[in-house]
């Protein structure tokens, strides 16, 4: 008997891989070469927050008005640097991540797509950096809304234009390392799974609680069987 078609939404800093802080050194730098100051973003939040929401927090610290044309000019520093950030840095794609997606890519019910809080050009530099973006078929990203808790509904009618196929709640995973992660996905219903390899701890992301815990991705057998994927 064919599966019910599942969307599976994965978020991709800390959940897909580790890129050793080349966001973050790339949003430091422009701090430094704008302002002139070491920051540490000790009071900025940006696991699990979106770039354009980060950005605006930056730009305000700053006391420079976020602006669309003052976004966009910091956001373009941003991706640039990121570009240079990314080979000079020693990064990995997470534990088991790389065989779940070899083998659920090749089955027409399953859909993998990306739910980030990442700005278009940024997941794709990060995942071809990788060797991960040829297996997601589109994305909801930054560029659709500054809200993550928003992007369910852009993930979920692009499936449904590629598809034909309008998902309910029930058959879309979120995927994420953060409680935002969970939130966005509870924001419209679909199932949530957390993993603990970012910067939340297991008792901080069970405290959301998401649909499924999971410490990592690298029992691959186990990971698929307990969801159903």
């Amino acid at each position: 008997m064919t599966k019910t078609k599942r969307l599976l939404l994965f978020d991709i800093d800390s959940t897909l891989i580790a890129t050793l802080g080349a966001g973050v050194k790339a949003l430091q730098e422009i701090v430094e070469r704008r302002f002139g100051r070491q920051d540490d973003f000790s009071d900025i939040e940006i696991a699990g927050r979106t770039d354009v929401t980060i950005a605006t927090n930056i730009l305000r610290k700053y006391r420079i008005e976020p602006t669309p044309e003052n976004l966009e000019s910091f956001l373009d520093e941003y991706v640039a640097g990121l570009a240079k950030l990314l080979p000079q840095l020693q990064g990995r794609v997470l534990p088991g991540i790389r065989e779940i997606l070899e083998r659920l890519k090749p089955r027409p019910d399953r859909v993998l797509a990306l739910l980030t809080g990442n700005l278009r050009r940024g997941a794709e530099l990060k995942l071809t950096h990788y060797g991960l973006w040829q297996f997601f078929e589109f994305g909801a990203f930054a560029d659709d809304h500054h809200d993550r808790n928003e992007l369910g509904t852009f993930a979920r009618q692009r499936a449904q234009e590629r598809h034909g196929h309008d998902f309910d709640s029930a058959q879309i995973d979120v995927i994420g390392d953060t409680g935002h992660d969970i939130a966005c996905g509870k924001a419209f219903g679909a199932r949530t799974i957390a993993v603990g390899t970012g910067s939340w701890s297991r008792e901080r992301l069970q405290a959301c609680h998401p649909d499924f815990f999971f410490e990592d991705f690298s029992d691959v057998d186990g990971v698929i069987d307990t969801l159903g994927w």
